[in-house]
């Protein structure tokens, strides 16, 4: 597959897996790049999955972010993952196109000049959520015959940044809204969205991640991301948190907090 910095292409080979149509925006799931500078190029990559409850995608939190931190010297990829919104597109369709832009920026790695080793994932609320399942369930992503040798490559993310997520299916902190649109339910049911809940999924195979949010977030209570560092720390995955006090929830790269320049210092660490 051949990238073009800032066009869009289809993010699968032939049909998506689990199709509906072949309705541009809605049943053809996309991937676009952002390359850095090559004078500042640092070989790493980071796959982006814009937030929106799982109803829609979020630009700032897509293609706001890839600006910024291409510009900064990362590989950067906006993934537009198909949404029950449009045609009743649930779990595991999400993470199976989360998964495949990851597979298909390794799969690329070479030829683009990035590390297959540092290879990230970042998202924003609902969209943190599903970079936090691609980290924890990678392994249970759908493939497709027409994906080749790319259907062999590791799926499983080096890094995560997660912004403001939606992590866990505890009713008193759940973010219900993004948990009946990602199963297709009417109403929220505990059980059903436990099995992504993913605090409850951690392990040490989960990769190192970095989480941000703050306390006035009313959309997405800021103990979702204090459960999911609680988890990674008994896991002994490193991770690095940061609990801001003011804000409302979606800010993106709202300056009025240096979370993006903290992020960038933990990155390089890589």
């Amino acid at each position: 597959m051949i990238f073009e910095n800032g066009k869009e292409i289809p993010l699968w080979n032939g049909e998506p897996v689990l199709s509906h149509g072949n309705q541009e925006g809605i049943d053809i799931p996309t991937i676009t790049p952002y390359f850095p500078p090559v004078w500042n190029a640092l070989g790493k990559a980071i796959v982006i999955y814009p937030g929106g409850a799982y109803s829609h995608l979020a630009e700032h939190e897509g293609r706001g972010y890839a600006e910024y931190f291409a510009a900064r010297g990362f590989h950067c990829f906006v993934v537009k993952y198909r949404l029950g919104a449009d045609k009743k597109y649930f779990h595991p369709v999400e993470l199976a196109d989360a998964a495949r832009g990851v597979r298909l920026v390794r799969s690329a790695a070479k030829e683009l000049g990035i590390r297959p080793d540092c290879i990230g994932v970042m998202g924003s609320s609902a969209g943190g959520h599903l970079a936090a399942t691609v980290s924890n369930m990678h392994g249970q992503a759908l493939k497709s015959p027409d994906e080749g040798e790319a259907a062999n490559v590791s799926s499983r993310p080096d890094f995560a940044v997660l912004c403001y997520p939606v992590i866990s299916a505890d009713p008193a902190i759940a973010n219900k809204g993004s948990f009946r649109n990602l199963l297709g339910l009417a109403e929220f049911d505990e059980a059903k969205s436990r099995a992504l809940s993913q605090e409850l999924l951690v392990s040490e195979q989960t990769p190192p991640t970095f989480l941000w949010h703050t306390m006035q977030d009313a959309g997405v209570l800021c103990e979702n991301s204090l459960v999911y560092a609680e988890a990674l720390r008994k896991a002994g995955v490193g991770f690095e948190l940061h609990i801001y006090e003011k804000g409302p929830h979606g800010q993106g790269l709202f300056r009025g907090h240096p979370w993006a320049e903290e992020c960038v210092r933990w990155l390089n660490c890589f």
